[in-house]
């Protein structure tokens, strides 16, 4: 790799300011000419597209849990290898993880890319209790490479000279930074986080104002020279893949659709998609797509918008009625549905789905999520375990027990009862988002059902919708595709919701 200069931002907790100190580290060293990459330690998609806005090149997702600790380190590798310096985002707390050991938490992160690490404390009326709660984890953890201290939320220059004398003299580490209370809110956020960049309002001018705070109270110098400090790490084979035919993936991408990792557009592309973005508040119909991707995102904030684009609802209607496969995950599952409801208000969907959903004031689902595939469905062969995250407000209100389920959850709440993975024709649509680097035949299998689909367009004619009907309990591709079991199981086979 090209630099090998890098640092983990970690915090005590949520909210401790993890997010503020990694934007304004990597706006004031873009401003200053440097090359960024930055990554985010988790699922989480809006604090990766805030990062990725600030270096000007998409930032990765690096999770142990859902992607392997080789394929992190590799794929850290990689997109960290053109850049100056990288700025590797912790999630909640430093040894926070998917257990009481902390597994797959941002120190196992940082020790697994040998990375200094910087360590947020918000100081909220407190000085010396401040480097107890450093030294706890120094203690908690002597292997961890603790590097300094970002002090965040200081009131007065009389508690950041006592608060930074009590750190630098119990813990033995620098304060490289005092950040102080912010009368107004730089990032703006709602019941899922962060406003996303792309509903926001002022991009240009929040990126100028995030890194002269950055400059102001943050000591950038000897921030650089401590991300010097890290080692090169070994270099990952490049992926190689020979491409199927190619085929035509659309894809939702405006303010309401943004949740799509990198990694699985580039899986799309390597396995000889073509991919098209397209709108569903601006554009009226369908190109010819030989499949439709849907993410997630935010369609309870664009619930008028969207509803009011009834040609395009109806065009995707209509398209999957024809047979398009349509792969949709959490927003893109509500988009198919008939009716959201947010507040009093009711908002006319697409109608692929028969069931109502409703927005609640709390999450409905939230963290990671496992299911096994245990019926027939468009794109995943039965007997396939899937791993991955879900965060949502939203809830299926009607209509789950009228339709197949393809999904059993054994982690997670996914739809509710159990069961995640709602099938109509051609139609998957769960709350479960899945990363390409950690279910490696994702990208495969949609490519699969999306050329089955092609050559039958092709080859249509009078018997076409017949063979569409029978092609649909078939193999599925699976032969083709690889892994998994097989099961000669229509799609129309009813699975208890």
């Amino acid at each position: 790799m090209g630099s090998h200069a890098r640092l983990v931002i970690a915090g005590l907790s949520g909210d401790s300011g993890k997010t503020l100190v990694s934007l304004g580290l990597v706006a004031a060293w873009r401003r200053a000419g440097l090359a960024v990459a930055a990554f985010k330690k988790g699922p989480d998609y809006i604090d990766a597209s805030w990062l990725g806005w600030a270096a000007g090149v998409a930032a990765r997702n690096l999770d142990v849990h859902l992607m392997g600790e080789d394929v992190v380190r590799c794929a850290f590798a990689r997109h960290a290898r053109q850049a100056d310096i990288a700025v590797i985002e912790g999630n909640r707390g430093l040894f926070d993880g998917v257990d009481a050991s902390g597994s797959a938490s941002t120190a196992r992160l940082a020790a697994l890319l040998e990375a200094p690490v910087v360590l947020v404390v918000p100081a909220t009326k407190m000085t010396a209790t401040a480097a107890a709660l450093v030294r706890g984890c120094q203690v908690f953890d002597p292997r961890l490479r603790l590097g300094g201290v970002v002090l965040n939320r200081v009131a007065s220059s009389r508690q950041a000279r006592v608060t930074r004398a009590a750190i630098e003299a119990a813990c033995g580490i620098p304060v490289l930074g005092i950040l102080p209370r912010f009368d107004d809110e730089l990032l703006p956020s709602r019941h899922l986080g962060l406003v996303t960049p792309a509903e926001h309002g002022a991009c240009t001018d929040l990126g100028a104002r995030l890194a002269e705070v950055a400059d102001a109270h943050l000591d950038l110098s000897e921030l650089r020279a401590l991300a010097g400090t890290a080692r090169p790490l070994d270099e990952c084979p490049e992926q190689t893949q020979v491409p199927s035919e190619p085929v035509v993936v659309g894809y939702f991408r405006d303010s309401a659709f943004t949740f799509y990792y990198p990694e699985n557009l580039e899986a799309l592309e390597r396995e000889g998609a073509i991919l098209k973005p397209l709108s569903a508040l601006e554009m009226s119909e369908l190109p010819d797509l030989d499949l439709l991707y849907i993410g997630g995102g935010f369609p309870e904030t664009h619930a008028a918008e969207l509803s009011a684009n009834q040609s395009l609802r109806d065009a995707v209607r209509d398209a999957a009625s024809r047979g398009l496969p349509i792969y949709a995950e959490c927003g893109g599952l509500v988009y198919l549905a008939e009716v959201l409801r947010v507040g009093g208000s009711e908002y006319p969907m697409s109608g692929v789905l028969p069931i109502h959903v409703g927005l609640s004031p709390r999450p409905q689902g939230h963290g990671y999520c496992d299911v096994e595939t245990d019926a027939a469905n468009p794109f995943f062969p039965v007997g396939m375990t899937l791993r991955g995250h879900e965060f949502h407000y939203t809830r299926i209100t009607r209509g789950l027990e009228r339709l197949t389920s393809a999904y059993s959850v054994t982690r997670g709440f996914g739809c509710g009862a159990g069961r995640d993975g709602l099938v109509v024709g051609n139609v998957l649509a769960s709350y479960i988002h899945l990363h390409a680097s950690g279910v490696p035949a994702w990208a495969r299998h949609l490519c699969c059902r999306a050329s089955r689909y092609r050559r039958t367009k092709r080859d249509s004619d009078a018997s076409s919708e017949k063979g569409r009907q029978e092609g649909s309990q078939e193999d599925g591709g699976w032969r083709r595709c690889g892994g998994g079991r097989r099961r000669d199981v229509s799609a129309s086979t009813p699975v208890p919701a």
